[in-house]
């Protein structure tokens, strides 16, 4: 059963119950629009207080049962069930300090922009506006209800959420809307680095990403949230390689040229977080690295943005798994230029690696975004394929038991001799266990230093 169905299924047992219940958000904002809803963003509104909905349904979570929302589990999916409501004081910047449940249009009022505030009849196909967000759809026109100041001040999340979404619906900001997320910019900082972090994948992993990070910066919000990605803008690049400008601009454009990073053939449109961030940060480095001497220069940029992306990663308090890989993208994102000039040992440690699908992707991106030139990529794919049709690798012929069967103490050291044997193993100068340890006692006695 799809996730609408059994969204409408929730509806009829609160009516059948005597409640009234609409379907609202973001699953009517984008049926209106012609696109499919995302699977968590079947929301429901009802009259029927907390504790009705969970004497209606068997399965429930009380998530947030004194703001007058129950999770109501059916099919395997949860969907948010939420009250009517009105709302008074926000201290925190987030969550409401007095709750009163109301009536429809009331609980419209308090939702952040029109084109959030419908309501659908999933029986019927009417839809209630009571706020104007058709008219607000048809004008491409992203508005906050009623004073834009008192919405913001009221979450200030809001603020990224209004980006993404005119970045994403590719809409305009209303202007008195606009001018409130610039005044109350800086207060974005209050925001957990977790919120702005999912805020942040949504944006950057949907179309409309490149023009998001105009937006964020141009709004003032991106000098609060990554003030290294903001210290991009105005920072010249040598145009001979990069024609359409400073580092934040080549930034949105490598993001909008971003797709999915594998199969090539019919590659995914969007791109994991993991790409997505580590594009945003591939040239993290080049602010603090630049110099102009025979021209415009910087100088181990990827070096410099490795440790940063590190950093802002911790920051956002993403997971380890999406750091590692951002870091290593960011650490490699240069490599593919060499691709030429490349040892076999070299490519086959970079085509083994589980990142480098989203490393070639990067680099077509990137490419596409400054001079255009897709010879090296079109190399590095067409290996990586002959790499793939092939065999594994082979194992190694020697293990650190053996090391120290010839007499060296355990160490870092042992990572430096095996990934010394392996090199010359995959570059074909040695075949054999003894050629293996051969070249390890001359490595020993000097001789391959």
């Amino acid at each position: 059963m799809s996730t609408r169905e059994i969204a409408k299924g929730i509806v009829r047992a609160l009516r059948e119950a005597g409640y009234e219940a609409y379907l609202v958000g973001g699953c009517v904002r984008d049926r209106l629009l012609g696109f499919q809803p995302a699977e968590d963003d079947y929301d429901i509104a009802t009259n029927a207080p907390p504790q009705e909905v969970t004497r209606i349904f068997p399965h429930t979570k009380p998530v947030g049962a004194q703001f007058g929302v129950v999770l109501v589990v059916e099919g395997g999916r949860a969907f948010e069930v939420a009250t009517y409501r009105r709302e008074r004081g926000y201290s925190d910047g987030r969550h409401p300090d007095e709750v009163s449940f109301s009536e429809l249009r009331e609980d419209a009022l308090r939702r952040d922009f029109t084109i959030n505030a419908l309501y659908e009849d999933p029986f019927m196909g009417e839809v209630l506006d009571p706020v104007g967000g058709r008219e607000d759809l048809k004008a491409g026109v992203v508005r906050a209800i009623g004073d834009p100041y008192a919405r913001f001040r009221e979450d200030k999340l809001r603020m990224l959420r209004a980006v993404r979404f005119a970045a994403w619906l590719g809409f305009s900001i209303e202007p008195r809307t606009w001018e409130a997320l610039k005044a109350l910019a800086p207060e974005v900082a209050s925001v957990s680095p977790e919120r702005i972090s999912d805020e942040l994948r949504r944006l950057l992993t949907r179309k409309g990403r490149g023009q998001g990070v105009r937006l964020l910066h141009s709004s003032g919000l991106m000098a609060h949230i990554l003030p290294e990605v903001a210290a991009m803008a105005g920072v010249p690049q040598p145009p001979e390689f990069h024609p359409e400008g400073d580092v934040l601009e080549h930034t949105a454009l490598t993001l909008e040229h971003l797709r999915g990073a594998w199969p090539p053939e019919d590659p995914p449109p969007d791109p994991s977080l993991e790409l997505a961030l580590g594009t945003l940060l591939h040239d993290v480095g080049k602010p603090p690295t630049f110099q102009r001497t025979d021209r415009i220069r910087f100088n181990r940029h990827e070096a410099v943005g490795t440790k940063m992306a590190e950093s802002i990663c911790r920051r956002l308090r993403t997971s380890n798994a999406v750091r590692e890989r951002v870091v290593w993208l960011v650490k490699n994102h240069m490599v593919l230029k060499d691709i030429g000039n490349m040892r076999n040992s070299t490519k086959v440690r970079l085509f083994s690696h589980p990142g480098f699908p989203e490393l070639l992707e990067l680099h077509r991106a990137d490419a596409l975004a400054s001079h255009r030139r897709l010879e090296e990529y079109e190399r590095a794919l067409g290996e990586y394929r002959e790499f793939l049709s092939q065999p594994p690798p082979l194992k190694r012929l020697i293990s650190g038991h053996d090391l120290i069967s010839m007499g060296l103490e355990p160490g870092p050291i042992f990572s430096e001799v095996l990934s010394m044997v392996e090199d010359a193993q995959l570059d074909g100068r040695i075949r054999t266990k003894e050629e293996a340890m051969e070249l390890v006692l001359s490595w020993m006695r000097g001789e391959d230093r």
